[in-house]
């Protein structure tokens, strides 16, 4: 694919955002998108899968602020005219081939648009412009970096405080093992294509205009494939399915978002391997909370037993505790157990922070409301004072 054809794509409207949308609300919309059109729900469906590149493509770009901006730039000076007869210096005629020949596509049959327009950043771009002209020539594409690939995986609680090890199981496109990427049948080759000579690009003349366009005869590959690989029918990349395990760090949060560097899609030509982002959704637990590197845990004690104190055995993510209700504690109290909650990374651990909520029964009877009467006879209104006194005042 040329990078002309990269400026006339519209990324925004890829992902569904307008061009001032927040970078809160293009990765909303993009995270929306590729849990619809990922490739594990939607298995054999060509157009899903296209729809998912094409979103990863537009994401690539727009979420990066520096990629965003030189995007925006390139399109509005396109869009304007800049680049009309005699704007460049001298006032000779402008051949978009100057500027786009240094910048095809892929020449293999196998090649898919590079969203950093055949390998040549935004920037690479306006040099050329500027400077007065790139390469003189079509230039072949150098190693490419894979694609970025995102999931989601679910934590149990104990796991993400924990930490574990877990099996993914990713499809996402990659090289047909048959033709290793070629699209050619086994024992074949592709053939340079003769009307472009293996630029992907062919030049006509409009006028006092000369334009660079995608080669009709080989679909701006550079090359053509007589016999077809019976595996990828020709297109040289297939979805493929591989498992991976992942190591959780222990204190992993919910929401967090992990990079594993080289674990996403391949790259091509012998180019670098993208990374693999984990979000990381932890599950409630129906005891347990956290705040930070603590464990919370709410524990209830009756009227007794916070006005008589007791010894209280609380479970933990490892074996059980046994802490000190003091005489008289009231509802609310925090009570800690030292080292009982998350792992951080300098080896030590938080701590369970356990709040005592003393439990009023709904009613009492016999002899149990016998001696709550007699207690409360015994036992004066605590906490109660100054309001008394301005009754007193008062009356």
């Amino acid at each position: 694919m040329s990078s002309k054809d990269w400026l006339e794509k519209d990324f925004y409207s890829v992902l569904g955002v307008s061009k001032s949308a927040s970078s809160d609300e293009i990765k909303k919309s993009y995270r929306k998108l590729a849990r619809d059109l990922h490739p594990d729900r939607n298995p054999d469906n060509r157009e899903a899968e296209e729809k998912f590149k094409a979103a990863s493509e537009a994401y690539d770009v727009l979420s990066d602020d520096k990629k965003r901006k030189e995007y925006d730039e390139m399109r509005s000076l396109f869009g304007s005219g800049a680049f009309r007869r005699g704007a460049r210096s001298g006032g000779g005629q402008f051949d978009p081939s100057d500027l786009f020949g240094g910048f095809t596509g892929g020449t293999g049959a196998g090649s898919a648009g590079d969203r950093r327009f055949g390998g040549a950043g935004f920037s690479d771009i306006f040099s050329s412009i500027f400077s007065g002209g790139g390469p003189t020539g079509p230039a072949r594409r150098g190693p490419q970096r894979g694609r970025d690939v995102e999931t989601e995986v679910t934590l149990d609680f104990a796991q993400a405080v924990r930490g574990t090890t877990l099996p993914l199981t990713l499809r996402s496109p990659g090289a047909c093992d048959t033709c290793h990427g070629t699209g050619a049948k086994p024992g074949t080759q592709p053939r340079t294509c003769p009307q472009c000579q293996g630029s992907g690009l062919t030049s006509r003349n409009q006028g006092s205009f000369s334009f660079s366009e995608p080669c009709r005869e080989c679909q701006g590959a550079g090359s053509i494939v007589d016999e077809k690989c019976p595996e990828c029918r020709g297109t040289g990349g297939v979805t493929k399915t591989r498992t991976i395990n992942v190591r959780f760090p222990a204190g992993v949060s919910d929401g967090q978002r992990i990079r594993l560097s080289g674990r996403g899609e391949p790259g091509e030509r012998n180019g670098a391997a993208g990374d693999l982002y984990v979000q990381v959704n932890v599950r409630p637990d129906e005891l347990f909370g956290r705040s930070g590197d603590d464990l919370t845990l709410t524990v209830p004690v009756s009227i007794a037993e916070a006005v008589l104190g007791t010894d209280l055995r609380v479970p933990t993510l490892d074996s059980p505790v046994t802490l000190r209700v003091p005489p008289g504690t009231p509802s609310g109290r925090k009570l800690r157990a030292r080292g009982k909650g998350v792992a951080r990374k300098d080896g030590k651990s938080g701590d369970l922070i356990v709040t005592v909520e003393v439990q009023v029964p709904d009613g009492v009877t016999g002899e149990a409301r016998d001696a709550l009467e007699r207690f409360a006879k015994l036992t004066p209104p605590i906490g109660r004072e100054r309001l008394e006194a301005r009754l007193r005042r008062a009356g």
